[in-house]
């Protein structure tokens, strides 16, 4: 797979400037760190997969929702519709087969390159969604609730 080493050097750059603990892959262009958040979930895992003009990150939730329980199942897929509505950057992703949940987010790079405001932008901001969406998801994994009341209490 290929990807442009001059984004990964920028992501690089920034992440190695800033201090961040991570990994990079360079045969697939794959950054891996973990990030701290102000939430009952603690902490999450985080990838950046560069390719030729364009990046995404992905922040993982470290629970997955019971795949099992076909209510908790429904209910979340409802949860990340409701939460996915009307965000400006980035969405959450929710794998029916595993459960798992993720946020994610496309920087497009095609004739640009990415400044370092942009690439905290596009880190920060999946955390800060699971910040604020985690207390729901919680509650829809963990305690039955319903979609509806589960995201009134994230806004």
């Amino acid at each position: 797979m290929s990807y442009s080493e001059e984004i990964a050097g920028r992501i690089n750059k920034f992440l190695s400037e800033e201090n961040w603990k991570y990994d990079f892959n360079k045969e697939d262009g794959l950054f891996r760190f973990g990030v701290n958040i102000k939430s009952k979930l603690k902490s999450l895992r985080c990838f950046i997969l560069v390719r030729e003009d364009a990046y995404s990150v992905y922040a993982v939730s470290p629970v997955n929702a019971d795949n099992n329980d076909s209510s908790v199942m429904a209910e979340m897929a409802v949860f990340i519709c409701r939460a996915n509505y009307g965000l400006r950057n980035g969405n959450f992703d929710f794998d029916v087969k595993d459960g798992e949940i993720r946020y994610k987010i496309y920087v497009d790079c095609d004739g640009v390159m990415p400044s370092d405001s942009i690439i905290r932008t596009s880190i920060f901001i999946p955390s800060l969604m699971f910040e604020r969406y985690s207390p729901g998801l919680l509650d829809v994994m963990f305690r039955g609730a319903k979609a509806e009341e589960a995201i009134a209490q994230c806004g």
